[in-house]
This record gives C-alpha cells, sequence and structure tokens, in this order.
C-alpha cells in the first residue's frame, strides 16, 4: 500500500433502502462529499448490518451483494454493487486491530455499505470490504478499533462508516416523513455538540444522554459504527456535517466527514 495525503473518515446515516434508488436530498449529497474528497483506492466499510459475535473481517476477491432487507421494490433488489474486494486491505486491517478477529466470507457488501456506495462511486471500480461490529463489545472497544484503524487513513483508504444516530424502528410513523420525535433531535443534537466539540468519551457515554438516549438506541447496532469513525478521527480534522435530518419519527440521518 502506497503512501498518499491523509484520507478523510465517514460516517453515514443511511436511512432506508429506498435512497439507493431515490433522487432525494440524502442521495444528492453523497453524491457531493464523493466529489468532495479525493478518490480512494479502497474502501473499509463498517456497516450497522453487518453485526454479529466478534469481530469479522471479509476478504473475498469479488463480495456478493447481500439484499439484507424484506418488502422492499423489486428495484432494490435488481442493484448489483459488483465492486472488487481487497485481500491486501484485509490483512492490513487484521494486522492493525489487536482485539481478536477472523475471516469471514458468509457476508458480503449489505445495503448499509452500497445504498450510500451507488451514488457516491455508481462506477463500483473501488475495491470494498466491510468489517463487523461485535454486538458483545462495549463502546470503548468500538472506539479502540476505530483508533488503530485510523492508520489506513496514510495510504488512501476510506473508512466508510455507515448507521444511524437515531434509529428506532419500532416508534416509526409513516404521517411524520420528514419530521422527528422532540427526543430524536434532543439525542441528536447532544452527539453532534459532543462531536464539534471532540468530546468522545461523552458519545462513548451516550446513555448519559438520559431517557432520549433510551429511546433513539433502542440496539447499538446502528449507533457503534459511529464510534469507529471518531476512533479513526484525528482532533486536527475538520468536521463537516451533512444531512442533519431526522425522518418518520425516529432516525436521523445526519452524516459527518473528518478530513
Amino acid at each position: 500500500m502506497r503512501y498518499m495525503s491523509k484520507m478523510p473518515v465517514l460516517f453515514v446515516g443511511h436511512g432506508s433502502p429506498m435512497n439507493a434508488i431515490e433522487d432525494n436530498q440524502f442521495s444528492r449529497s453523497w453524491k457531493e462529499i464523493a466529489r468532495k474528497i479525493p478518490k480512494p483506492e479502497a474502501i473499509l466499510s463498517v456497516s450497522a448490518h453487518w453485526y454479529t459475535r466478534g469481530t469479522k473481517i471479509n476478504n473475498e476477491e469479488n463480495p456478493k451483494t447481500i439484499y439484507d432487507m424484506d418488502g422492499f421494490p423489486r428495484p432494490l433488489y435488481e442493484i448489483v454493487y459488483d465492486c472488487p474486494g481487497s485481500p491486501t486491505v484485509a490483512k492490513v486491517v487484521k494486522a492493525l486491530v489487536t482485539k481478536d478477529s477472523e475471516y469471514d466470507n458468509t457476508w458480503g457488501i449489505d445495503h448499509g455499505t452500497w445504498s450510500v456506495l451507488v451514488h457516491m462511486y455508481p462506477d463500483r471500480d473501488i475495491p470494498v470490504l466491510q468489517l463487523s461490529v461485535d454486538r458483545n463489545a462495549p463502546p470503548e472497544v468500538h472506539y479502540m478499533i476505530g483508533k488503530e484503524l485510523g492508520a489506513l487513513r496514510n495510504h488512501n483508504v476510506l473508512i466508510f462508516c455507515s448507521g444511524n444516530i437515531v434509529h428506532n424502528l419500532r416508534m416509526v410513523d409513516w404521517n411524520m416523513e420528514n419530521k422527528g420525535y422532540d427526543w430524536a433531535y434532543e439525542f441528536d443534537d447532544y452527539i453532534h455538540d459532543n462531536i464539534m466539540d471532540a468530546n468522545h468519551g461523552r458519545i462513548m457515554l451516550y446513555h448519559q444522554a438520559g431517557e432520549c438516549a433510551k429511546y433513539s438506541v433502542p440496539i447499538p447496532d446502528h449507533y457503534y459504527p459511529l464510534l469507529y469513525a471518531l476512533g479513526a478521527s484525528s482532533r486536527n480534522d475538520e468536521v463537516s456535517v451533512y444531512n442533519k435530518a431526522c425522518v418518520l419519527g425516529s432516525v436521523t440521518m445526519t452524516s459527518y466527514l473528518w478530513e
């Protein structure tokens, strides 16, 4: 892996899989981000949708497209994000992560990854690999892994983390298409303020935000990818905020770019 200028770190609130086939404020913003940043040589994705016991790394040469959602229109299942993989970067990832990990190719490129990358990099010519989110690890471990992975930024690898800061599907309200509950805005603002202040400790201890945290993060699968991005970021980075919005009452789309 050759040395390049330092790559950014990206956390994307990916929201509904439908964003993959829609032209909306979110998908247009993802295209804008891709135009703004240097084109990476490879992308390491930490997706909320590969939520496992233990830490897994995909090292296939040709990872498959995973359709990990039900009941959506046919055009969504016709998307094939047939990007190459990167066994070489996977080997580096395994060496960087001090936590026990293993290669696992039972998964592939899931919609937490391809629903965004189909807009950012529609040519599918950049190698992509995924790192799973260990459901049994505490916040500090996810953050530590992110710190270890930060070295990839010096080798033109984009660290791409995909989830949602507020993600409570049980409280979705279809009548609140472009609005959110008060507690969703409160928690999203709490995280925003602490990101801008580089107060990562408070973000790891998100439960301290109180009742709004309880509703916003009923399970941490979509929240933990943010901790990888924070760990990989640097205090010298400039932070940009995209898509600061709430949809369906209980899902925020807020995204952050560190560069």
